[in-house]
């Protein structure tokens, strides 16, 4: 199961409380304040690992709370600090503060880390309030108490290139095609119900990361189909591949393609201007090459014709988008 979004609450650990202790040695009538420092909470970090693609692990886990640190004791002894506890989260995860409403952080890349809430700070002893005219201090500190927080996890898949078109357009039947993921593929719409990357790997060692995004209808901006639910995924990508079923059973290419177009600039403007490619799919059909021809003449820019089945021109797509992302064959 695919999950993107999660909802989870972190409280920090308090810090230890101060000692009052007075040392009891032979030969010293009044002995003197040794009670040490309480430990200093852990702190909650989340941690961005590339081990995880999905929010999914945190399904079962609402809570997490870091150690407390530990009070101090006489004879100077510190408590000791509570363990940081370290939250893994996959790259593209995006933190918001629920209450307050802000954004913290986005882990956009593997090893990013953040800071969610601080441990307490631990109390000090009556050793630390001792003075020369206050040789005998009888008070301490308790302990900071835990921060808690609830915060909303948002992921955004990150890709280098990102498959769009309408349902049953073929795109997980390309993604298939070029690299070793296997969506589930079947004829009816929707078939794919959650992102799926795939890497692809070419001649001379090359390789980059492919996502196939669900497809989408009209007003997916606005919630219709499975909705706006996924574009966010498209946001990361560096590249978009426009997958165009060039015989649809039902519709029209040319218009289904600029149905795309315009959910794509009304969900962000800043979409509408990310280099696309646009491919022309199911070529091993009846009636695909007039149609190609139709659609070719309608649309802006060169489009690469291919059948995801046959794997015809397949080839040829790896190396236009190895070269769009990298400006070399």
């Amino acid at each position: 199961m695919f999950v993107d979004e999660a909802d989870i609450v972190v409280t920090s650990g308090a810090g230890g409380d101060g000692c009052v202790s007075f040392r009891r040695e032979k030969f010293v009538p009044k002995g003197g304040p040794d009670g040490g420092n309480g430990g200093n909470g852990g702190s909650v970090y989340l941690l961005a690992d590339e081990q995880y693609n999905t929010l999914q692990h945190l399904a079962g886990r609402h809570h997490w709370k870091a150690a407390r640190g530990g009070h101090g004791r006489g004879k100077n002894c510190h408590g000791h600090n509570g363990a940081d506890l370290n939250v893994l989260m996959p790259p593209g995860t995006i933190i918001h503060d629920t209450d307050a409403g802000v954004t913290l952080k986005d882990l956009a890349q593997a090893g990013d880390s953040f800071c969610v809430a601080a441990g307490g700070r631990g109390g000090r002893g009556n050793e630390a309030f001792k003075s020369s005219t206050h040789q005998a201090p009888g008070e301490s500190e308790r302990g900071e108490s835990g921060r808690s927080r609830r915060l909303h996890l948002e992921l955004k898949l990150i890709a280098d290139a990102g498959l769009i078109g309408k349902p049953n357009a073929g795109k997980s039947t390309v993604l298939s095609r070029m690299s070793a993921a296997r969506p589930k593929v079947a004829a009816y719409p929707f078939t794919t119900r959650y992102p799926c990357l795939g890497i692809v790997e070419l001649a001379g060692y090359r390789r980059f990361v492919m996502a196939d995004i669900p497809g989408l209808i009209e007003g997916a901006h606005r919630g219709a189909g499975l909705g706006d639910e996924f574009l966010r995924h498209v946001e990361r990508t560096k590249l978009l591949v426009h997958i165009v079923d060039i015989c649809p059973l039902n519709g029209d290419p040319i218009e289904d393609y600029r149905a795309i177009r315009s959910e794509l600039r009304q969900y962000s403007p800043a979409l509408a201007v990310k280099d696309e490619i646009i491919v022309a799919n199911k070529m091993d059909l009846t009636g695909a090459r007039e149609n190609l021809k139709r659609f070719a003449a309608a649309v802006d820019g060169r489009v690469l014709a291919i059948s995801g089945v046959t794997g015809r021109g397949v080839e040829v797509l790896g190396r236009e988008i190895w070269r769009r992302l990298h400006g070399e064959e």
